[in-house]
């Protein structure tokens, strides 16, 4: 039943705000979807456009053709006319343009009711909803109790105002297109409650439930809103959240925090990330736990700020100079954002290490649905484990930095009464004081270091097999937001099975090299140009996998390309 909605004009003029509405009424009506905003980086002006995959079950991937296109403008069927087919609708007003012949066509007066009511330009997208939940079948009380709660701040009379406009959109469907009708969103008796929600709105749900306490950011495309997102939720979530004057300040205000004993996280894409590395040293050297949020987006430098790309993964595992461990973790949908984000306060606590979730542009700011029943289950199954985090020593003098078989020591909480240590960004003994003997750096390389194999032996996941690897004619490889699409190809062709990595780094080379032992039948799936994530699995395992299809040109890859050459 896969059906796809698509509404585009004129940055500023509400295509996110329409878009989101009709993807909470999708999902209200008990179906699912998955949504993507296509954006230029400008305040104002430029083409937006708002697509939202509709389906009876979860949705892994965009459809790449349109069912329902609405147009606020002539450029949106411009841009979009080579998706459409000969069944497609297409909304728009047609004193305004003509969109020509072979699909069909819904006119719908913008202009005429805005004169009409004395509405604004901006009110052309109120008219666009009410028209296009009369095309795909939803209910109009729906949207109407939802413009009510929406505006209920702003009075009876702006209320009024948008049901108006929504009134005439709908009707104007319904009295003279009904034959183009048709009943996609029709309610569910029973619809099954559902969260309508983005991946930086899953991060900063896993931060919650994972009993973060500090969150520092500077706004940066795609993260900015879990900085908002989380800021809302302060007080009920007994949460601390700081908008930082740059990236320097945000990651040694977290540091300065997840010293002090709560857990403390920071959110930014590359361009911030660069400017956090020389402190994410700094949490390596004084093992100190800390979770980052990393949202990629094309670079290098300012790149494409509001597009998608996985060309941040080696940087990620690299960042900082020095040897020290880290954990990288790549979630692929809301869902295991979610887990992994609360699994990396762990993580972080257990290893006292940064541990860095890693996102894009299109899980980050793409909304899906996940049922609430599961997202309590995740509240209520959540058991912190804050590792080696004592607030008095089992042993006296407290050594901060003990050489330990696992590499992992205890960690004082600051505060305990008769306990000290040092800690700072040089090197040093056990007791954290500074040392530049051989034999106190040979030690404390070698204790930071033994945390991986420990990792390895205790938390590292492997990565999650889809279909029959061995009878397989093409196993697709991918880590990330590329899971979805990759299922989707599988899914459709029936003969593929895929591999999903979450725990990119550190990888385990035995377990690992077992999975792939016969390395003909994979093909790594990746948004980048290098494919960074084959490179991860050479340089740490030995594996090789030849076969990749790459894309780097900012849009979300899609199951077509992927086919065409697999087959």
């Amino acid at each position: 039943m896969k059906f796809n909605w698509v509404i585009g004009g004129e940055a500023g003029f509400g295509i996110m705000t329409t878009g989101l509405t009709f993807s909470k009424i999708v999902s209200r009506s008990g179906y699912h979807l998955l949504d993507y905003v296509e954006y230029p980086s400008l305040i104002r002006g430029g083409h937006n456009a708002y697509k939202v995959t509709i389906d009876s079950e979860p949705v892994h991937t965009l459809k790449e053709t349109i069912d329902v296109l609405v147009c606020l403008n002539k450029a949106t069927f411009e841009l979009h006319k080579h998706e459409l087919t000969n069944d497609s609708v297409v909304v728009y007003d047609n004193e305004e343009f003509e969109v020509g012949e072979g699909f069909k066509k819904v006119h719908i007066p913008f202009r005429k009711i805005l004169k009409e009511e004395q509405g604004q330009s901006i009110m052309k997208n109120t008219i666009a909803l009410g028209a296009s939940i009369a095309t795909v079948g939803g209910d109009l009380k729906m949207l109407v109790e939802m413009i009510e709660s929406q505006f209920q701040k702003k009075g009876e009379k702006v209320i009024e105002y948008n049901k108006l406009f929504v009134k005439r959109g709908y009707d104007s469907v319904i009295h003279n297109f009904k034959d183009f009708c048709r009943s996609i969103i029709a309610p569910h008796p029973k619809p099954e409650e559902r969260l309508v929600m983005t991946g930086n709105d899953a991060f900063a749900l896993g931060s919650i439930i994972g009993d973060c306490k500090f969150y520092c950011a500077y706004p940066m495309t795609p993260s900015s809103s879990v900085l908002t997102t989380l800021a809302a939720w302060q007080q009920k979530a007994q949460i601390t959240v700081r908008h930082a004057e740059d990236e320097i300040a945000v990651i040694n205000s977290a540091i300065g925090a997840a010293h002090g004993g709560v857990r403390a996280s920071v959110g930014t894409s590359g361009g911030g990330f660069a400017l956090m590395v020389e402190a994410v040293s700094l949490a390596g050297i004084t093992e100190t736990p800390i979770v980052v949020f990393l949202s990629q987006r094309p670079g290098p430098a300012t790149g494409m700020p509001t597009w998608t790309e996985q060309g941040d993964l080696l940087f990620a595992v690299h960042a900082g100079h020095g040897e020290f461990p880290k954990i990288v973790l790549t979630p692929g949908d809301v869902d295991e954002m979610i887990r992994l984000t609360a699994e990396a306060f762990d993580l972080a606590d257990i290893y006292q290490t940064p541990v860095i979730v890693m996102s894009d542009m299109f899980l980050s700011e793409s909304h899906s649905t996940i049922s609430s029943s599961k997202v309590q289950q995740l509240f209520s199954s959540m058991k912190l484990n804050r590792g080696k985090t004592v607030t008095n020593p089992t042993e006296r003098p407290y050594l901060r930095y003990k050489d330990t078989a696992d590499g992992i020591s205890e960690r004082l909480i600051p505060g305990a009464k008769g306990n000290f240590y040092q800690a700072n960004s040089y090197e040093h003994g056990e007791d954290g004081h500074t040392s530049e003997t051989a034999e106190d750096r040979k030690a404390q390389v070698e204790k930071r270091n033994r945390k991986q194999s420990t990792y390895l032996s205790n938390h590292f996941k492997m990565p999650s097999v889809y279909g029959d690897i061995k009878s397989a004619q093409s196993v697709l490889v991918c880590c990330g937001s590329i899971k979805g699409v990759c299922l989707e190809v599988m899914n459709e062709l029936k003969n593929v099975a895929v591999i999903h990595f979450t725990h990119v780094y550190p990888l385990d080379q035995k377990r690992l090299q077992e999975l792939f032992k016969n390395t003909g039948n994979f093909v790594l799936v990746e948004q980048n140009s290098t494919s960074q994530l084959g490179l991860l699995l050479r340089q740490q395992t030995g594996i090789n996998i030849e076969k990749n299809i790459l894309r780097y040109d900012g849009r979300p890859m899609t199951a077509t390309e992927i086919i065409k050459q697999i087959c």
